[in-house]
C-alpha cells in the first residue's frame, strides 16, 4: 500500500475532527489571535525576551544557554549528555533540526525515538513526513513491517497492537535512561517554565524518569507569559486535531520539595538538573526580515499541510527535513536559506488554502511567493 494511501486515510480522520473541535470549541480562536499579539511582542524584541528567559530558567536551579547554529547545539548537549548512557527522546523538530540524536550517538550513546511515530520512522531510516505525527506516510501494514523486521516482534497490522509493542519495548529503556530529551511547544518569559503537549505520555516519561532532562527549543518558541504559553500548547492541540490533549507537562527547573518547613530544596524525586538549550539558527536574521519574520508565528500543528494540494499529491514528500508542507518551505528559508528553500517553492501551487486554516494567519503564500522570487533571481544570475 502506498504513501498516497496513508496520507489520504489520515486526512479523512484529521479534517473532520479539527473542524468539529473549532465549532465546539469557539473559544480556541480567540486564544489563538490573542497569541499571534503575544508571538508578535517577542519577534520585535527578540533579544530581551531570550535575555529574560534565560534568567528565569537559572533562577529556578536550571541552567540555559544560547546556540548559534546548529553545530553549537550539539557541542552543548554532548557536553551535558556525555557518553555511555541511554537516552530517550520526545519528538522535538528542533532537536532533529541540529541533529541531536546522531551526534549523541556518534558519541557512544544509545538513543532512542519515544513518541511512536519518531520510533517508527527511526527503525525505518526514514525522514518525517508531517510536522505532528512523522509517520504519516507509513500506513499500518508497513508499520507491523518495520517493526517485525527491525526488532523481530511479531505484530498485527493493527494500531492497537503496534502501539502495545513499542510501549513495551520502550517502557525498559524510560527505566535505564541516563538522560531525557525533549522540545518545547512553548517557553514562558517571565517564569522559564517550558510546556509540552502530547497524548502518548512518553514526553511526561522523558521529563520525569531520567536524572538529567534537557529541552531543546528554538527562541520562537518563547512567549511573554506562562499564560500565553499555556494558550500556545491549547490552540496547537485543537488546530492539530487532537482536543483537549491528553497531557500537558509544565516544567520548571530541576525536580524540587517544600515539604520540610516549607523550604524548597532540589532535586527530590524527579530530574536533578534540567537544561533549557535556546536555539537560533537563522531566527533572530528572520525576526528582523521584512517577509520571512511571519515564520517564526508558527505553532507547528501541521494543519496546513493537511490542506495543500501539493503536499498531497507528492505523498507528503516535499521540503527539507525535518519540516515538509507549506510551513517547512518557510522554515527551510530561515534555517538553511532561500537556495535550498527556492527548490521547494517553485511548486508552490498558490492555492492558498494554507493561509485560510492557519491559526496565526500566517500569509504563508505570500511567504513562499517571495521565497520563489528571490530563487528564480539568484539562478538568473
Amino acid at each position: 500500500m502506498s504513501w498516497d494511501a496513508a496520507i489520504s486515510r489520515a486526512v479523512e480522520h484529521n479534517v473532520p475532527r479539527t473542524m468539529n473541535i473549532l465549532e465546539k470549541y469557539p473559544y480556541i480562536k480567540d486564544l489563538a489571535e490573542e497569541l499571534r499579539r503575544a508571538k508578535e511582542a517577542v519577534i520585535r524584541d527578540m533579544d530581551k525576551y531570550v535575555d529574560e528567559t534565560m534568567a528565569a530558567v537559572r533562577a529556578l536551579g536550571g541552567k540555559a544557554y544560547l546556540a548559534g547554529n546548529a553545530e553549537e547545539a550539539r557541542r552543548i548537549v554532548g557536553n551535558i549528555v556525555g557518553s555511555g548512557k541511554i537516552v530517550v527522546m520526545g519528538k522535538s523538530m528542533v532537536a532533529a533540526e541540529a541533529g541531536i540524536r546522531e551526534h549523541l550517538a556518534g558519541m557512544g550513546n544509545e538513543v532512542w525515538e519515544t513518541d511512536l511515530g519518531e520510533f517508527l520512522i527511526q527503525l525505518a531510516g526514514e525522514a518525517p513526513s508531517h510536522i505532528i505525527a512523522p509517520a504519516l506516510h507509513m500506513t499500518r501494514e508497513r508499520a507491523a513491517q518495520v517493526l517485525r523486521e527491525r526488532l523481530g516482534i511479531d505484530v498485527k497490522p493493527d494500531p492497537v497492537d503496534i502501539a502495545r509493542v513499542a510501549r513495551e519495548f520502550l517502557r525498559e529503556k524510560f527505566v535505564k535512561a541516563g538522560a531525557g530529551i525533549t522540545g518545547a511547544n512553548a517557553v514562558a518569559a517571565d517564569t522559564g517554565a517550558v510546556l509540552l503537549v502530547e497524548n502518548e505520555g512518553n514526553i511526561r516519561f522523558t521529563t520525569v524518569a531520567p536524572p538529567i532532562h534537557v529541552s531543546v527549543t528554538g527562541i520562537d518558541k518563547i512567549v511573554p507569559t506562562l499564560h500565553h504559553a499555556m494558550m500556545e500548547v491549547l490552540v496547537q492541540a485543537a488546530y492539530a486535531g487532537l482536543y483537549p490533549p491528553t497531557y500537558v507537562n509544565l516544567v520548571a527547573g530541576p525536580s524540587s520539595t517544600g515539604d520540610v518547613e516549607q523550604v524548597r530544596v532540589s532535586p527530590a524525586e524527579g530530574p536533578r538538573e534540567f537544561h533549557l538549550v535556546l536555539l537560533d539558527n537563522g531566527r533572530r536574521r528572520a525576526a528582523s526580515h521584512p517577509v520571512l519574520w511571519e515564520t517564526l508565528l508558527c505553532i507547528r500543528c501541521g494543519r496546513c499541510h493537511f490542506h495543500c494540494p501539493v503536499y498531497r499529491a507528492m505523498d507528503g514528500a516535499w521540503g527539507d527535513k525535518p519540516y515538509s508542507g507549506p510551513m517547512g518551505v518557510m522554515w527551510s528559508a530561515v534555517i538553511n536559506g532561500v537556495e535550498k528553500a527556492g527548490r521547494h517553492a517553485v511548486l508552490c501551487t498558490h492555492a492558498g488554502t494554507c493561509r485560510e486554516v492557519c491559526p496565526m494567519k500566517i500569509n504563508i503564500p505570500d511567504v513562499i511567493h517571495w521565497i520563489r522570487t528571490e530563487y528564480m533571481r539568484s539562478i538568473k544570475k
